[in-house]
């Protein structure tokens, strides 16, 4: 399978929150009723998508934006994305308050 850098750090982050027991979905295709946490690819907000929202009980909790390893490098631009995510408003729900990871899945 040919994918590009950023598929592969979707399927790798998609794995490993699967195997933590959260149900990863699409926005597109958003269904509440899988279960209790579930994290939400390219979930918008009003300073653009986030990788992933994580919702416990339809309520935001975190926010993780994922970077291939040679982002390394380049951590304080990663901060920076991550902090507007973390005062950002999200769309569709009433809360602010998330916490916010930049994960780099190949560690």
């Amino acid at each position: 399978m040919n994918q590009n850098p950023e598929q592969i750090v979707r399927d790798r982050v998609d794995a490993k929150l699967a195997e933590a027991g959260w149900h990863v979905q699409d926005k597109a295709a958003l269904d509440w009723s899988v279960g209790r946490g579930i994290a939400v690819s390219e979930y918008p907000t009003d300073t653009g998508p986030a990788d992933y929202v994580l919702f416990v009980d339809k309520r935001a909790v975190g926010v993780i934006e994922a970077k291939s390893k040679d982002w390394g490098h380049k951590i304080t631009t990663v901060e920076e994305q991550s902090s507007d995510y973390a005062a950002a408003k999200l769309k569709w729900v009433g809360n602010r308050r998330q916490h916010v990871s930049t994960n780099n899945p190949s560690e």
